[in-house]
């Protein structure tokens, strides 16, 4: 085999799979990314997928595609792409802009006929020009090679022709020198009960590998760095799976069983579809009618010492806003995760954006109080959903976790965590005695505020709760003026002093510099780099990532305070930077927003700042 040539050394790499919603872009993503990951790389993806249900194929409103950054210093899929794979012309048309100067745009030229170029609204028969496309070109007639690899097969055209994606899987694991084993094992294991399709994906995959091979005097191929990485077992892993398996590492922790009544929604079903599968940990996940009884079946479970959570979108919030209220009334601990997607009503299904964090503060009636915290990446949906439940349990709580499209269905690699890495979860069960004191339901810790949760069962303490309010003293029914606000009063405190139990906010970057960007959620990585990028550049910048947003931190007001500029970066029209503004009226918050169904780019963060810092 001759020498690869034209080598370059990056620490690390961008790379793009697009095409059809069918070609099966996202599974090639997905395999290469749990290989990368696998050898020691960073990882971070984005899946892209069509806002249209079957949409005609070769069409623009088809294209679906998955981006990965690979590398050193992995915190974003990456603004552009080094490498754009492109199924079609429809494809390559929708995704050029994602592709940098001088990049290499690998297009299987067997689906670049006169009729799918005029599917994609191409006026010439020179897509590249009219494109203005500044690459280099790798046309490979990917369609045929898959053909003549599985003739053999027995396997119907159809078939043969979804196999595409692992030859260009296979082109991609050459390009990077990815280990095919590790991606073979990986589709042996998909299809392990379909032996002919594993074995035929596997064939296909070698061809592309095979393919490169043959090529490699004609584009330029990549080395990419590895991080000194800390000994362990590694995956990639996804928001919504990273979460379920939080929820679970909670209920072992709190010695509690697990809980999910929920509804399906995009795109927080796939938190149902996990937990599902955890039978064999003693999960109880139910799929419900409605998103009301979602909730209502998880109070019940709660009511019965249960674990409890329910998972949905932003749609699904604004169901479940009055038995939330209950929750809040009841003083029942609850873990509600809200997938956040791009809105009102149906709106952007498929996309992302921050869009319910005031929702989630404050829609609902009356006064209710209720935790809220943010997971900043993939893998941290693991660790916020185990915060979640912490929260909730221990302070008797509704919780509210807010992620979003984009780290939910994208990964990064994870380090699988060892159980005595996490804290025990202590519930604030009765305690027999309390009898002989003259226990209510509503007896309360005095320092913490946080009532005791009494099981039914447990001998002596049968109990109702219920949504009309109660008695300070008694937890009878009361209808006393006096009594209601002192318990909205109290239901209020016992929410701020969670703050005494949250760790304090962090500053990133250069902490002395005169300007402070604020995030929260899932754009961590994204604004992360940015401030990495300024400071590099000689222009300094702070950075405080907000993780618990409903108590803040207990240091919050210190540090906001410090900083003479401070920009609140988000995907809504500003609802972070107004909670702030009304808890720190002293500050001037400056904004950068995006509402477009979409992450940030690091360089639109970077613009942003620039033009604020500069006056």
């Amino acid at each position: 085999m001759l020498e690869k040539t034209n080598v370059k050394m990056l620490e690390k790499v961008v790379v793009r799979f697009s095409g059809d919603s069918g070609d099966g872009m996202q599974l090639a993503g997905n395999i290469f990314s749990n290989v990368s990951a696998g050898i020691g790389n960073q990882i971070s993806t984005f899946p892209d997928y069509p806002a249209e249900v079957r949409a005609p194929q070769g069409t623009l409103s088809g294209v679906s595609g998955f981006q990965v950054s690979i590398g050193k210093g992995v915190h974003t899929p990456g603004d552009k792409a080094d490498v754009l794979v492109s199924m079609n012309p429809a494809a390559l048309k929708q995704n050029v802009k994602f592709l940098k100067e001088g990049g290499v745009a690998i297009v299987d030229i067997d689906c670049f006929k006169k009729s799918d170029l005029e599917k994609a609204l191409f006026t010439t028969d020179d897509p590249y020009t009219e494109i203005g496309l500044k690459a280099q070109i790798v046309e490979v007639p990917m369609t045929s090679m898959v053909k003549a690899a599985l003739a053999d097969s027995g396997m119907d055209l159809k078939s043969i022709t979804k196999c595409k994606n692992m030859f260009a899987l296979g082109l991609v694991c050459w390009l990077f020198d990815r280990p095919l084993e590790n991606a073979i094992k990986f589709i042996e294991n998909k299809f392990a009960k379909k032996p002919a399709i594993a074995e035929a994906n596997a064939k296909v995959i070698r061809a592309g590998y095979d393919y490169g091979n043959n090529i490699h005097a004609s584009v330029s191929t990549y080395r990419i760095e590895t991080d000194d990485i800390r000994p362990g077992v590694y995956t990639d892993v996804n928001g919504n799976t990273a979460t379920a398996w939080g929820l679970i590492m909670a209920a072992e922790k709190a010695n509690l069983p697990l809980f999910l009544g929920s509804y399906p929604i995009t795109p927080a079903t796939d938190v149902l579809h996990e937990l599902a599968k955890r039978k064999d940990l003693g999960v109880k996940a139910c799929q419900m009618e409605d998103e009301i009884a979602g909730i209502c079946s998880a109070i019940g479970a709660s009511f019965a010492g249960n674990l409890a959570a329910t998972s949905t979108s932003g749609p699904g919030i604004a169901l479940k806003g009055e038995a939330m209220g209950l929750a809040v009334m009841a003083e029942l601990p609850l873990v509600i995760i809200d997938v956040q997607r791009g809105g009102p009503s149906t709106g952007l299904p498929t996309k992302t954006e921050q869009t319910d964090l005031m929702q989630c503060l404050y829609g609902r009636n009356g006064e209710s109080p209720l935790a809220v915290v943010a997971a900043a990446s993939p893998t941290d949906c693991f660790d916020m959903a185990f915060e979640a439940a912490r929260i909730a349990v221990e302070h008797m709580t509704p919780v509210i976790l807010l992620t979003d499209g984009f780290i939910a269905n994208g990964s990064s690699a994870w380090r699988i965590p060892e159980a005595n890495e996490y804290p025990a979860i202590k519930p604030n069960f009765v305690k027999p005695e309390m009898l002989e004191q003259g226990w209510k339901p509503y007896k309360r810790n005095e320092e913490t505020l946080v009532r005791y949760w009494a099981v039914p069962g447990t001998e002596g303490f049968m109990h109702r709760l219920g949504g009309l309010e109660k008695d300070y003293n008694t937890s009878a029914i009361s209808t006393d003026p006096a009594n209601h606000e002192k318990m909205v009063a109290t239901r209020q405190e016992k929410v701020n002093k969670i703050a005494n139990n949250i760790p304090a906010q962090q500053i990133q970057g250069n902490a002395d510099a005169d300007t402070l960007l604020i995030g929260w959620g899932g754009t961590y990585g994204h604004l992360y780099t940015a401030v990495e990028e300024l400071n590099a550049a000689g222009k300094p910048v702070a950075f405080a990532h907000f993780r618990y947003i409903n108590p803040l931190p207990a240091n919050s007001e210190e540090v906001i305070k410090k900083y003479k500029n401070v920009v609140v970066a988000e995907l809504n029209n500003g609802q972070f930077a107004d909670f702030l503004q009304s808890k720190f009226p002293m500050v001037n918050i400056k904004r950068i927003n995006k509402v477009q169904g979409q992450p940030f780019l690091v360089q639109e963060i970077v613009e942003g700042l620039t033009k604020i810092m500069e006056g």
